[in-house]
């Protein structure tokens, strides 16, 4: 049985995803991890592939274990697997609760590499691994910090696996967007510390990108040519002037 994963199903990048994939290749079933389950049933009613709702929180150990073992128990060919699971909050290192930080880094971070590490042993020659990052992933980002950290970590593990996992025909793709019209939002933002926002994009573009820079053989992809401007800069300066670049939009 032919397969797709993907977690953050429910709704922004992994939602969008789902319907994509689905209209650019033929799977059996397309499974989909998220909290709300009424929310993934209905993306049955969207795609032409049957969809599996798993309803689970990845920042938990067991509902990593419950996946893994009915992986296990189904043994399927997963020929794409999406991480779009993860959420940022924006604010000054001091003022976040540790506990939402830590969450973040589970989710971003630990889930990610829990999920792949879980997935890979059920994926053959041509099989790939889409890995949600962020613009964030390039530079340091006051005010964002431990968000952008957690996506730096996408970025440069993603990258190395692509190399480890070259062999055995299976890509694997950081993507890192900038801004993009999502749910994403109504977490990040709880005061006035970010303001400034240069561009947006919409999770459709961003995907079809994604999509399109995995069949070029990228092992990153970041949509718009503006953003990708921004990230030669950041390569090409050095981070303490983009940083103080950042913080002088954000009125810091």
């Amino acid at each position: 049985m032919k397969i797709a994963v993907i977690t953050g199903a429910s709704s922004g990048m992994g939602r969008e995803f789902v319907l994509q994939l689905d209209r650019d290749q033929q799977f059996d079933e397309i499974w989909v991890l998220a909290r709300r389950r009424e929310v993934l049933e209905a993306l049955g009613q969207e795609t032409r592939a049957k969809i599996r709702a798993i309803p689970c929180d990845l920042t938990k150990t067991e509902s990593v274990d419950a996946y893994a073992s009915l992986l296990e128990e189904v043994k399927p060919e997963v020929s794409v697997l999406v991480n779009a699971g993860g959420f940022g909050q924006f604010g000054a290192f001091v003022d976040i609760p540790l506990e939402t930080q830590l969450e973040m880094i589970d989710l971003n971070d630990k889930a990610l590499v829990a999920m792949t590490y879980r997935t890979l042993p059920y994926m053959t020659d041509g099989s790939v691994i889409y890995q949600l990052g962020s613009l964030s992933a390039f530079q340091p980002v006051p005010y964002i910090g431990v968000y952008g950290a957690s996506k730096a970590f996408v970025m440069s593990f993603s990258r190395s696996l692509n190399v480890e996992l070259k062999k055995r025909g299976i890509k694997v793709m950081a993507v890192c967007p900038g801004w993009v019209r999502t749910d994403f939002f109504n977490r990040a933002v709880t005061d006035d510390t970010i303001t400034y926002y240069n561009r947006y994009y919409t999770a459709e573009e961003v995907v079809r990108r994604a999509l399109r820079d995995m069949k070029r053989g990228r092992d990153v992809s970041v949509c718009g040519k503006q953003i990708r401007a921004q990230v030669l800069l950041t390569k090409l300066l050095p981070h303490r002037l983009v940083m103080k670049i950042w913080c002088k939009q954000q009125k810091k």
